[in-house]
C-alpha cells in the first residue's frame, strides 16, 4: 500500500505543481489581485463542479476495484465503458452550466471588484476544457482502481512540463501578463486547458492499448444503465458530500472576502500551501479505498482492517512533520507566491492558526475511504454533511456575525474536523461489527 500511495502522492504533487506554477506566474508576473481572482473565488467555483464529478466518479473506482478483485472480467469491461461515457456527458453538462453562471456566481461570492472580471474570464476558459479534464480524471481513476498508479503519474509529469512551457509562452514571452489582470489570467487558463487535453488523449490511448479486462474500445463507450445505477449508488453520495464540502468552503471564501482584497489574496495563497496536506490525506483516502475495495471484493476481510490501521500510521507519520514545517516556515512558502508584505503577514497568521489542527482531520479521510471501498457511501455522506458542512455553515451564519474576525472563520475548521472524526470512529466500528469484519 505504501508503494501505491507514494506513486499516487507523487502524481498528485505533479498535478498540483502545475497549478502552483499558475499561481506563481499570476502572483508575480501579473498581480496579487489576479492571484486572488484565480486562487480564491474562481478556484472555489471550479472545485464545486469538478469536486462533485470526482465524487461521483469514485463510485466507478469502487465498482471497478471490487469487480477486478473478484476476477469478474465482463463486469469490469462494462463498468469501464460506462465510466468514460459518464465523464464525457458530465463534462459537456458542466461546460454549459459553467459558461452561463460564471458572472453570477462570482458576484454572489462578494468578490472584490478588482478581481471579479479576471475571475469570470478564468472560469469561462476553464469550463471550456471540462470534458478533457473529466475524461483524464476518470481514466486515471480506472487505472488506479486496478492497482496501476505508475502510468497516471507519467501522464501528469508530461502534463506538468507542458503547462510550465505554455504558461511561460503565453504570460511572459507573449507578454499577456503586462497587459493587465484579465489578459494574464487568460494566458494561464488557456495553458491549463491545453494540458488537460494532452492528459486526456494520453490516458485514453493507454486504456485502448491495454490487454487486460479494462481495455477501452471507443465504439463501445455507452451508458450501461444497470452499471450506471450501481456506480451512482456509490458515487452520488460522495459527489454530494464533496459538493456540500465545497459549498461550505465557498461560504468561508465569501466571509474572507468581506475583510478586503489583501485578506482574500492571503487566503488564496495559503490555499496553495495548505494543499500539501490535502493532497496527502486525499491520496491516502484513494489508496485505502482501492485496497479495501479489492480485498473486500475478494473476501479478504482481515486485509481490509489492515488497510485502516496502516492508513492511519502513514497519515500520522506524514501529517505531524508537515504541520511543524508549515507552522515555522509558512512565511517562506508564502513568498513563493506573494511580494506584498502585508498580505504575507496575514497569510502567515492563517497558517500558524490552522496547521496544528491538521492531525484532527486524518480520521475523516481514512475511515471514509475504507467505508467507500466496502460499498458504503450513504452514511459517510451524512456524517460529513452534518459534522463538517452543516456545522460549518451554522458557525459562519450564527456565530461569525457577532465575532467578526478572521480567527473566528478559521476556527470553523478544527471544530468541524474534530466533530466529524468522532462520528466516523463510532460509525466505522459499528459497521465492521455488523459486517463480521471486526
Amino acid at each position: 500500500m505504501l508503494s501505491y500511495f507514494w506513486a499516487l502522492l507523487l502524481g498528485a504533487f505533479f498535478q498540483q505543481f502545475y497549478n502552483t506554477i499558475d499561481a506563481v506566474i499570476v502572483g508575480r508576473a501579473v498581480s496579487s489581485d489576479a492571484l486572488g481572482a484565480v486562487g480564491g473565488s474562481a478556484a472555489m467555483v471550479v472545485n464545486l463542479f469538478v469536486g462533485f464529478f470526482l465524487g461521483l466518479s469514485s463510485g466507478a473506482t469502487v465498482v471497478i476495484s471490487q469487480f477486478y478483485g473478484a476476477g469478474r472480467k465482463k463486469e469490469v469491461e462494462r463498468s469501464v465503458h460506462t465510466a468514460i461515457a459518464l465523464a464525457i456527458a458530465g463534462g459537456a453538462l458542466i461546460t454549459i452550466i459553467g459558461l452561463l453562471i460564471s458572472p453570477w456566481i462570482i458576484g454572489v461570492m462578494k468578490t472584490a471588484p478588482e478581481q471579479a472580471q479576471a475571475g469570470i474570464m478564468y472560469l469561462r476558459i476553464y469550463f471550456i476544457g471540462m470534458i478533457a479534464n473529466l475524461v483524464y480524471n476518470m481514466g486515471a481513476g480506472i487505472l488506479r482502481a486496478v492497482g496501476d498508479s505508475r502510468r497516471p503519474l507519467i501522464v501528469l509529469m508530461i502534463s506538468c512540463v507542458a503547462n510550465i512551457l505554455f504558461d511561460v509562452l503565453f504570460v511572459i514571452v507573449l507578454g499577456l501578463g503586462k497587459k493587465g489582470d484579465v489578459y494574464g489570467v487568460t494566458g494561464v487558463a488557456v495553458a491549463t486547458i491545453l494540458c488537460q487535453l494532452i492528459s486526456a488523449v494520453i490516458i485514453v490511448v493507454m486504456l485502448m492499448r491495454s490487454t487486460d479486462s479494462y481495455r477501452l474500445n471507443l465504439r463501445r463507450i455507452r451508458l450501461d444503465i444497470p452499471m450506471l445505477a450501481r456506480i451512482i449508488s456509490i458515487g452520488f453520495p460522495a459527489g454530494i458530500q464533496t459538493t456540500m464540502y465545497t459549498l461550505s468552503n465557498t461560504l468561508i471564501q465569501a466571509s474572507f472576502n468581506e475583510f478586503g482584497k489583501d485578506t482574500a489574496s492571503a487566503w488564496a495563497a495559503y490555499g496553495k500551501i495548505d494543499v500539501l496536506f490535502w493532497l496527502t490525506v486525499s491520496c491516502l483516502g484513494t489508496a485505502v479505498t482501492t485496497f479495501a475495495g479489492q480485498n473486500y471484493g475478494a473476501g479478504k476481510y482481515e486485509r481490509v482492517r489492515r488497510c485502516t490501521r496502516e492508513g492511519f500510521a502513514i497519515a500520522a507519520a506524514i501529517t505531524i512533520p508537515l504541520s511543524i514545517i508549515m507552522y515555522f516556515y509558512g512565511a517562506l512558502f508564502l513568498r513563493i507566491f506573494l511580494t506584498n508584505e502585508d498580505v504575507i503577514a496575514i497569510g502567515n497568521r492563517m497558517i500558524r492558526f490552522l496547521a496544528p489542527f491538521y492531525c484532527t482531520y486524518i480520521a475523516v479521510e481514512i475511515f471514509a475511504g475504507v467505508l467507500r471501498g466496502m460499498g458504503d457511501a450513504l452514511v459517510p455522506m451524512f456524517i460529513t454533511l452534518s459534522g463538517i458542512c452543516i456545522l460549518r455553515v451554522m458557525w459562519i451564519l450564527l456565530y461569525f456575525p457577532s465575532h467578526h474576525t478572521v480567527e473566528t472563520i478559521e476556527m470553523s475548521y478544527p471544530i468541524t474536523w474534530i466533530t466529524t472524526s468522532v462520528l466516523f470512529f463510532i460509525y466505522y466500528n459499528i459497521f465492521i461489527r455488523r459486517k463480521g469484519i471486526a
